[in-house]
């Protein structure tokens, strides 16, 4: 991995953020153990601060114990639920704020991200990649530290899920124009129109994450998500 070399200069935090990586990338998948002595050589550091990114880990509830052995997480329906609702109301917050402060510069960002996003379709790898981006661009125009802050516990979680809504065929183009009616909004000033929007825009998305494990509704590849780093489930 590129951040191996300052992960043993760093110790704990370079523990962490590499395992956390590597949840987020589906390198280890929701259910996959972990052992401190592999995780050791993989990032070629010693176990001490492997253990405590770990127990921090633990903590966060982005692992869970199985016996003495410690598992990546999953989300059940209600945990899913639960972090849906929290996802929305802070996002939506993010969005009436970007439509109050962001620059010129940053709506123009905004709006040249679906612009290219829309080269992606089909790929849903790509798209969720994209998606990431376009999210924390989002966050970053609220121009809120605290907001920010707290949105990124929230996607931490979302590396929990195994698959991406987007892989469901058809809902990456509804994805851009979504986020396009968001932009749109955000552009104009209108606090409200960006708030309804991105909570329309979450709405769809949870409503096909449960179609989809439902098995409701196929995907467009098998998608367990071998994810490139930022991408995150939509």
């Amino acid at each position: 991995m590129a951040r191996q070399g300052s992960a043993t200069r760093d110790g704990q935090k370079d523990a962490y953020d590499l395992i956390l990586e590597a949840i987020d990338v589906g390198i280890y998948k929701p259910g996959d153990r972990l052992v401190e002595s592999e995780l050791a050589e993989r990032f070629g550091m010693s176990r001490t601060p492997i253990r405590e990114a770990l127990q921090r880990l633990e903590i966060q509830s982005l692992l869970t114990r199985d016996g003495r052995s410690l598992i990546v997480a999953s989300l059940d329906h209600n945990q899913l639920s639960e972090l849906y609702a929290v996802r929305t109301e802070l996002e939506a917050l993010a969005a009436r704020l970007a439509a109050r402060h962001a620059a010129p510069e940053e709506m123009r960002v905004l709006r040249e991200m679906v612009t290219q996003d829309r080269k992606l379709v089909g790929d849903a790898q790509a798209m969720a990649r994209a998606n990431r981006r376009f999210h924390n661009q989002l966050h970053l125009a609220s121009h809120n530290r605290y907001l920010v802050q707290q949105l990124d516990l929230v996607y931490r979680s979302m590396a929990l899920m195994a698959t991406t809504s987007l892989a469901v065929p058809g809902r990456d183009r509804e994805a851009l124009d979504e986020h396009e009616a968001i932009v749109t909004a955000i552009e104009k000033r209108d606090e409200a129109a960006a708030d309804e929007a991105l909570r329309r825009h979450l709405s769809r998305a949870f409503e096909t994450r449960l179609l989809l494990g439902a098995g409701e509704v196929p995907a467009a590849d098998a998608l367990s998500l071998s994810r490139d780093e930022e991408a995150v489930r939509s």
